[in-house]
């Protein structure tokens, strides 16, 4: 079958989804989209191309099916049990390289690490050791593996433990992308094949991050990152300010607030 033909068909099969349509025939054959449009007339083996179209109309999202995600213009190995990572949480990464150029940071936490993009991106950009926690087997032999290709993994210490039972608590920085979308809220069925432990924050949305806040006051953490969900600035922010942090909000290109950054103010 000729690739012109064969897209048009996957195309019309995914209606809503012709991009992706695309994305996966260049991964197929190992090609660009230029490539792919100045040889529409080629004969090719249409048949695994066809098979990749099915797995993702049935729900199966192509990070998964080429277990490769591109975050902060980086290649990350992904695979199903672990979140892909997404355009949104360079949002957060951007404040966190910020604040990281401008103070020296003796004990850095991530909470949640997933793949390990963010502590990982940290590391590469900075050289900054980090301490990095997640309940997630998986996500530890996956963000392991980025770390050694990105040649960090003697600066990331992963351990695979809640954050709340961490014996060394004495950290100066925590950043987070936890679970934050309500336990109720309807996805589609390419976000539901990711873990739900790390999309669901429970029936508010929010605990987890109400829980972040509390352990960082508790144990006097100064500074505080975090992504959160388009419509969670409000109570954030009384939450933030409960427990002593002035705190900052950022927008994404829509205009949703989707990361904060807090300073704890309180007599120390």
């Amino acid at each position: 079958m000729r690739i012109k033909q064969a897209l048009n068909l996957a195309k019309e099969s995914l209606k809503d989804y012709e991009s992706e349509a695309i994305f996966i025939l260049c991964e197929y054959l190992k090609k660009d989209k230029i490539w792919l449009f100045l040889n529409e007339d080629l004969e090719f083996d249409e048949k695994p191309y066809f098979d990749l179209i099915s797995r993702f109309k049935k729900g199966e999202p192509f990070e998964y099916i080429f277990k490769k995600a591109y975050f902060y213009n980086l290649e990350f190995y992904v695979e199903n049990g672990v979140l892909i990572p997404r355009y949104d949480s360079e949002i957060l990464l951007t404040r966190l390289i910020e604040l990281c150029k401008k103070n020296h940071f003796e004990n850095i936490l991530e909470i949640g690490f997933g793949s390990g993009i963010l502590g990982i991106v940290l590391a590469k950009e900075l050289n900054l050791k980090i301490t990095a926690c997640d309940i997630s087997v998986k996500a530890l032999e996956i963000a392991k593996k980025n770390a050694k290709f990105h040649k960090v993994d003697h600066l990331i210490n992963f351990i695979l433990s809640d954050f709340r039972d961490l014996k060394d608590k004495n950290f100066d920085l925590i950043f987070s992308n936890p679970p934050y979308i309500k336990n109720n809220y309807k996805l589609d069925k390419w976000v539901l094949s990711e873990p739900k432990e790390a999309l669901f924050g429970g029936e508010k949305g929010y605990e987890v991050l109400k829980d972040i806040i509390e352990f960082s006051f508790i144990n006097n953490v100064k500074y505080l990152a975090c992504e959160f969900g388009y419509d969670q600035k409000e109570i954030l922010q009384k939450l933030l300010s409960k427990n002593f942090y002035q705190s900052q909000f950022f927008k994404d290109e829509r205009g949703f607030n989707r990361a904060f950054l807090a300073i704890l103010r309180r007599e120390q």
